[in-house]
């Protein structure tokens, strides 16, 4: 029928697919190019604040480089992150270097689908703006292009003298040449004091079917957890910390924090891993870009959502 092949072209694709897949992801490569120079920053960069994009690497790129993301089986370039170096974070003997995103596109989808989707997505975005905190189209179009390098889903665990809290996060991630792990934690959120006091936190890898439950928790990033008994499921404490810990978690790193400060509208916080214990063996929710699924179903290879 013509309407469902026209169908496509009024609906815009969603902007977040939430996928299950086996760590570390090995889909798709992230290169950093300057001047002549290019590195692997697969496990070396991430996301340091929303509003506005910013990027931050272990790696002093210069003043303007590129940020390619390419699909680790064919090569082909999925999209590209141009950035304008904006400060350095300097702690524990190491120097981080962050970037803003000045301009990013796409190459998922073909012409002429992927500016009608991104006009349909644009319009759609104005339409239900939130007026506490709205990036502008532009800029999460580009964060959505950081996310074709497949990012993570875990649960934050805090738990300080009068304040207890476990939410979910995907703006995380390890900092490969510096030994950092980073979170990139919106800085109303209600642990962030918690967090700069104490220190210290437990990070459960979560299971793909624990989904809505991980989604439900999202609400902690607003209000803390009152008890840990009142969790829709079990806890275990960490093994160095005792922090209480998802307990049907495919792993649990714990993290103590050297670093934190502001960068725009979120918290950096910069840890060293003092414990992993790796538990299980499974698909762990992923978040990906929307026009990624779509990229990879053409090809006849798409992920698993959940």
């Amino acid at each position: 029928m013509w309407k469902d092949w026209i169908r496509p072209f009024l609906r815009p694709l969603p902007q977040w697919s939430p996928v299950a897949l086996a760590p570390p992801q090995q889909l798709v490569n992230a290169t950093l190019r300057w001047d002549g120079t290019s590195a692997d920053v697969t496990a070396d960069h991430t996301v340091a604040s929303l509003k506005p994009l910013q990027i931050a690497t272990s790696l002093d790129a210069g003043q303007r480089p590129v940020l390619e993301y390419r699909d680790n089986a064919t090569g082909r370039l999925l999209g590209v992150l141009r950035l304008a170096q904006t400060a350095s974070v300097a702690t524990e003997n190491a120097s981080l270097a962050l970037y803003h995103v000045a301009a990013g596109e796409h190459h998922c989808l073909g012409w002429p689908r992927r500016p009608w989707n991104a006009w349909l997505q644009n319009r759609l975005m104005l339409k239900n703006r939130s007026p506490h905190f709205a990036m502008e189209p532009a800029e999460v179009q580009q964060l959505m292009t950081a996310y074709l390098c497949v990012r993570p889903v875990v649960l934050v665990s805090v738990d300080a003298p009068g304040h207890r809290n476990i939410f979910p996060m995907d703006l995380i991630g390890p900092l490969g040449r510096s030994g950092f792990f980073s979170l990139a934690l919106r800085s109303t959120n209600v642990s962030v004091p918690a967090m700069r006091e104490v220190r210290r936190v437990a990070l459960s890898n979560i299971p793909a079917t624990m989904k809505a439950v991980v989604y439900k928790l999202s609400e902690h990033h607003k209000q803390p957890l009152m008890d840990w008994n009142a969790l829709p499921f079990p806890v275990r404490p960490s093994r160095e910390f005792g922090i209480p810990a998802v307990a049907a978690a495919l792993r649990i790193q714990e993290l103590t924090i050297v670093h934190s400060q502001e960068v725009g509208s979120h918290t950096f916080f910069l840890g060293r891993i003092t414990s992993d214990e790796n538990l299980a063996e499974g698909d762990q929710l992923h978040h990906t870009a929307g026009f990624h699924q779509a990229y990879r179903r053409k090809q006849g290879m798409p992920l698993t959502e959940v």
